[in-house]
């Protein structure tokens, strides 16, 4: 329930009156991070079967899919806030394509599209090396 005082501020500064989590964009696009595992590819989430974690609106293809990264959230996510992994190896944040990534080492890594994917193979373990020391810098961001 939205207090009289969130309705009346929300009004004043032109806010929506709702909770921004509830509006945003899904985390992943829509994207079942648990499919990457348990399908080997990318499938679109059901709003149905979906979970706040992290601040964020994940959405899951079965409810199965759900109970299990609700089980072990870090299991699934992607990594890097779900922002691109190249991008954070370069020192900024960047949104992805959820078509566009791999699992390596049980870990998902998320890129910015297929050709900027295709120049992170080149050196994945560099790239991730770089990524995870950037990360603690840019994770506030």
């Amino acid at each position: 329930m939205i207090s009289r005082r969130a309705l009346l501020v929300a009004t004043l500064l032109a806010l929506p009156a709702t909770p921004l989590l509830a509006q945003a964009a899904p985390a992943l696009d829509g994207y079942d991070p648990v499919a990457y595992f348990t399908e080997g590819a990318p499938r679109r989430g059901d709003a149905s079967y979906s979970l706040d974690w992290n601040g964020q609106r994940w959405h899951f293809a079965s409810a199965a899919n759900r109970d299990a990264f609700a089980a072990d959230p870090a299991a699934y996510a992607p990594q890097y806030g779900g922002n691109c992994a190249w991008a954070v190896a370069e020192g900024y944040l960047a949104p992805v394509d959820p078509e566009a990534w791999v699992i390596v080492d049980g870990k998902l890594y998320l890129n910015a599209n297929r050709r900027i994917q295709r120049r992170w193979e080149r050196d994945i373990p560099g790239f991730i090396a770089r990524a995870d020391a950037n990360w603690p810098g840019l994770r506030n961001n």
